[in-house]
């Protein structure tokens, strides 16, 4: 199974695979030793929320009606429920089932939406090219289309009416919004709860004292985040472990000293029966029992961060025991202590000589809980943002060996802002217990709909195995979602407010974003207009590399035309780039950038589109110019040579076929390119910087000066030169590469057209409001594209264009 990068540079699945393949025992101690190191760093990051939940399900599920049938039945039974939810949904549904269905060892409601989009066609984004299925994690391994009648049917139907697919988007957008609720409830959950059992043996502390204790743990907790999900990990995960451990032996001890009988209470023979006795108190007291699976879905959603195999290994050898014999515990207690105060039910099961102890561990292992949803929320925001469904935001890769550890700043401190606002405003675990259980419903019940259309669309099984596989699971966590809903005037409602707000956000910057790029797509520049215009595009050209930044992947773009009636005058080499991300989680460099031709050779102008996945971040490239230009040199060489690895590209809009593209990676071998590069020293580069200086106003030098000085990475990046080698026979390249050197040479200018959206008059009042203002208003209070793209400021011409949709 696909994982993620590890510290060693090969997956799990690599290193086992040579191991069997090579019967190298070696190899297998490798993987073992791997999987267990991610186990034991899942516990800090995966499952700290998952363990702390022991601290409010009990208490959550006794308050109210349900108090007054506090009897031993009952109390079994509702540990015969906890168990089987346990059971069937973290352990059955997630473990075995929803984490093989990884996106390339991603996980995560838009890693089931992006498995869809690419075995279905599902997606609302016109921008997926013929090109992007040739990638190597583009389809799943062994994956063969076979179509049946009813499968046919079905992807016909979705594919063919836009309001499923509109439907499907916002069924991922609401996933994704409750896990971003989730990264706000869980922490204010936590640590209130477990700050909570100082008033057990502390009668004067009050509740407003509690508040201002939790709160400033929680902003600690915040300000940890820029470290790096690794770093958090090593430092939590043996709290998490101790804690486990300290929940199995208090299990332990409560079975053996209170009452042992509660073993019958495996049989769901309980389970029945509290229903047969509660009735509607029962099923409204589900609302707390929820509260026993919140943090699973982050075994899923973080999957990215560490691999299937050491979240499986960490679930079945540690957690799931410990939380079981736990529950039991308590049970156990409570069956045979119906007066005690059920605020606090954990706190008094514990025996008095341990309990400060048990509490400092508690309320370390509270803290660590908030940090499996935080790190998923991060994951969550990153996805959204390269699939075109949420604003830029800055994202850091905090660690350079494992791929897919990343921190939001912005993120951050949004969600600590909102945490304080939640602790502070509501104070009762109850209330805010209860917005939790509708999170954490939601967010299940959106992946088992998606995992059903995975089974049938990705994993090619029968209807009646998706359908069963709905039934089994929606059923169950139906029932718990329509119990949370009665929780709605208590707490409930906040979840559904931030999922609102998060929608909005998402849906109004998904369709502005679209919007914009049909709008270049129905508005492309024909190639007959540009043939027309001759090589010099009917203006002059002068010498240097003009990088053309474009949303779209095929044909010129309408702002090219209004560059071309504003501008005097236009690089002698054009080069139109589109950064694209693909629904895939990560684009290996080797298949990262197409090159290809627009138009004849004598016009110069060429483009490239550099594909990154949904997980990758964009970091500052240095030498992306000496790049692109040893890219282009060797385009020109296949080209001239017939190399039949170039593919078709796609129609201009205006009737012709534009140039052939192909994919290019990195040449490590220059004679390939027919390019010389010299890394010139301090003498020659005085005697470059001596001739620029002479080619150039002494201000726009001295402002190159300081900016070089600056910037050391940029400075290098200019002094690198190229010469075109001599053993060249045809003198067609020849001709070209030194064009491309000379203007290399001459400098590259970065133009980026900064378009604005507005809705037609005649547009809906809606659209007007969506577009005019809400998308206006999340682009000009996000990171700018020139940001979001690294481009260098000091060579950046940006051309503003209004757009009229």
């Amino acid at each position: 199974m696909p994982a993620a990068d590890c510290e060693s540079g090969l997956s799990p699945a690599d290193v086992a695979g040579a191991g069997a393949a090579n019967g190298n025992p070696g190899h297998w101690r490798t993987y073992y030793r791997h999987v267990l190191l991610l186990a034991y760093q899942s516990c800090g990051v995966v499952y700290g929320d998952l363990s702390t939940s022991p601290l409010y399900v009990y208490k959550s599920t006794f308050t109210g009606s349900l108090r007054r049938f506090q009897d031993e039945e009952i109390v079994f039974g509702v540990f015969s429920l906890v168990f089987w939810t346990l059971t069937l949904i973290p352990l059955l549904k997630y473990v075995f089932i929803v984490l093989a269905a990884d996106d390339n060892g991603e996980g995560g409601t838009f890693a089931l939406y992006s498995l869809l989009v690419r075995h279905a066609k599902f997606s609302l984004m016109p921008n997926q090219e013929a090109a992007d299925e040739e990638l190597t994690a583009y389809y799943r391994p062994g994956y063969a289309p076979q179509e049946t009648p009813i499968l046919t049917a079905l992807r016909q139907f979705l594919e063919k009416h836009r309001k499923s697919r509109t439907f499907l988007l916002v069924t991922v957008l609401l996933g994704a919004s409750l896990v971003i609720g989730d990264g706000v409830l869980t922490p204010a959950m936590s640590v209130l709860s477990s700050f909570s059992g100082l008033q057990v043996h502390s009668n004067k502390l009050t509740n407003g004292e509690v508040v201002i204790l939790s709160c400033t743990v929680l902003v600690c907790l915040f300000m940890l985040q820029h470290w790096g999900t690794h770093r958090v990990a090593f430092l939590f995960a043996p709290v998490v472990i101790v804690w486990l451990l300290l929940l199995g032996a208090l299990g332990v001890y409560n079975i053996v000293a209170w009452n042992p009988r509660v073993l019958r209470a495996l049989s769901p023979y309980y389970l029945v029966r509290f229903f047969q006795r509660t009735g509607r108190d029962g099923w409204i007291s589900l609302g707390g029992i929820l509260l026993s699976m919140t943090g699973t879905e982050a075994m899923y959603a973080d999957l990215g961060h560490f691999t299937a195999a050491s979240i499986r290994v960490a679930f079945v050898g540690l957690i799931y025991p410990c939380l079981v014999l736990q529950y039991m515990g308590q049970a156990a207690f409570l069956s045979k202590s119906p007066d005690c105060d059920i605020r606090f039910v954990f706190f008094e099961s514990i025996p008095t000589s341990i309990f400060w102890p048990v509490l400092v561990i508690a309320t370390l292992a509270a803290i660590v809980g908030s940090q499996a949803v935080i790190s998923a929320t991060f994951s969550i925001v990153r996805q959204c943002t390269a699939l075109g469904c949420f604003p830029h935001v800055k994202i850091v890769h905090t660690s350079w060996r494992i791929h897919g550890q990343i921190y939001s700043p912005e993120i951050n401190w949004i969600l600590m802002l909102l945490c304080i606002a939640i602790t502070v405003g509501l104070r009762d675990t109850t209330l805010i217990g209860n917005a939790y259980g509708m999170a954490c419903a939601g967010v299940m019940l959106v992946t088992t709909l998606l995992m059903a259309l995975v089974i049938v669309f990705v994993w090619q099984y029968s209807c009646l195995v998706a359908a069963l596989f709905l039934v089994a699971f929606g059923v169950v966590e139906a029932m718990y979602l329509s119990a949370a809903l009665m929780k709605v005037p208590q707490g409930g409602w906040l979840p559904l407010a931030l999922s609102l707000v998060f929608i909005a956000v998402m849906y109004v910057w998904h369709y502005g974003t679209r919007r914009k790029h049909l709008f270049d797509v129905q508005n492309k520049v024909s190639l007959k207009w540009i043939h027309a215009l001759g090589p010099s595009l009917g203006i002059v050209r002068v010498p240097g590399i003009g990088l053309i930044y474009t949303e779209l992947a095929t044909g010129v773009p309408a702002i090219f035309s209004h560059f071309v009636t504003n501008l005097p005058a236009f690089h002698q080499v054009l080069v139109f780039i589109c950064v694209k991300a693909v629904p895939v989680p990560h684009v290996r460099d080797e298949e990262r950038h197409l090159v290809g031709r627009i138009g004849p050779r004598e016009f110069r102008m060429y483009r490239c589109v550099v594909r990154h996945g949904y997980k990758d971040v964009l970091a500052e490239d240095t030498d992306f110019e000496n790049d692109l230009v040893l890219r282009i040199a060797e385009f020109v060489q296949m080209e001239a040579a017939g190399d039949q690895r170039c593919s078709s590209g796609g129609d201009d809009g205006g009737g012709s076929v534009e140039g052939r593209m192909a994919v290019v990676p990195r040449p490590s071998d220059l004679a390939r390119t027919g390019l010389l590069m010299m890394e010139p020293g301090e003498e020659e580069s005085v005697v470059a910087r001596a001739a620029a200086a002479a080619a150039k106003p002494e201000s726009l030098h001295s402002l190159h000066t300081m900016h070089e000085a600056e910037s050391p990475g940029f400075a290098s990046r200019r002094r690198v030169r190229f010469e075109v080698a001599d053993e060249h026979t045809d003198p067609r390249v020849k001709e070209e590469l030194s064009a491309l050197v000379e203007a290399k040479h001459a400098g590259v200018a970065y133009i980026l057209g900064h378009s604005y959206i507005k809705a037609r008059k005649s547009s809906s009042v809606f659209k007007k409001f969506a577009v005019n203002v809400a998308y206006a208003f999340l682009r000009k209070n996000c990171r700018g594209p020139a940001v979001a793209l690294n481009i260098p400021h000091i060579s950046l011409i940006e051309v503003g264009m209004i757009y009229y949709v």
